[in-house]
């Protein structure tokens, strides 16, 4: 197996470097790779990305399923991992996913913790155990073969919001899925500024809105409106 670990980035000096020394550290053999596609940081995030000895890239489209697309088009691996900037994989991940495509899984991910000890928090984390597509999350971090990708089709990129779940819906329906019983460690922050419940509200009126159809710019809207977070985090 080499990995292709594909990393989409914006403002996220503060993370990166403890990411990428993460993946390396418990990447113990030359069979992987680190790609880092930026969406035009006003920070350091490409610089140490690079210095660190990513390779870094500039997508030349907006939004993370453009970054993630773009990452797949630069990797040279085999197997494609995916993760968010501000989460940190299981220190076993490159042999659990081995381990996985040795049991002939051909997608999955893991489960989730917060980097925070509030027990609320903890009830979310607790429910990512159950192998339902309801429970499943970009920031879970996702693996899939190459021969999948090219079957199942890549990230939509007119997609700003949802591509996620999108995509694992579709890896869902066509390969084996294989749910890894560890946590990714995931931030805590877009619960800096939010309740518990109104995140969940938001998130849940998301779900309902991609189910009945609704457009991309009223789903960001609609989130934008309920919950504060990240500027430009879309």
């Amino acid at each position: 197996m080499y990995l292709s670990i594909i990393i989409p980035t914006y403002n996220e000096e503060n993370n990166i470097q403890k990411l990428i020394q993460h993946l390396q550290k418990h990447c113990n053999n030359n069979s992987f790779e680190i790609i880092v596609v930026d969406a035009g940081s006003a920070d350091n995030t490409f610089s140490k990305a690079s210095q660190l000895g990513a390779k870094t890239f500039i997508s030349p489209v907006k939004g993370r399923a453009g970054q993630m697309n773009y990452g797949v088009q630069q990797a040279i691996g085999d197997v494609y991992y995916f993760v968010h900037a501000d989460s940190l994989p299981v220190s076993t991940f490159y042999d659990d996913i081995q381990q996985a495509l040795t049991s002939n899984f051909t997608c999955g991910s893991f489960r989730f913790k917060f980097d925070s000890e509030k027990f609320i928090l903890k009830v979310n984390s607790f429910f990512t155990r159950f192998n339902y597509l309801f429970f499943r999350g970009g920031d879970q971090t996702i693996f899939v073969t190459k021969a999948l990708w090219e079957k199942a089709g890549t990230f939509k990129e007119e997609m700003l919001i949802m591509e996620d779940y999108d995509f694992l819906e579709r890896i869902w329906k066509q390969g084996k899925f294989k749910l890894i019983p560890k946590a990714t460690l995931v931030s805590a922050r877009k619960y800096d500024e939010n309740s518990w419940l109104k995140v969940q509200l938001a998130n849940l009126k998301i779900v309902k809105m991609y189910r009945t159809g609704a457009s991309q710019e009223e789903m960001i809207a609609t989130y934008h409106n309920l919950l504060k977070y990240r500027a430009n985090a879309f």
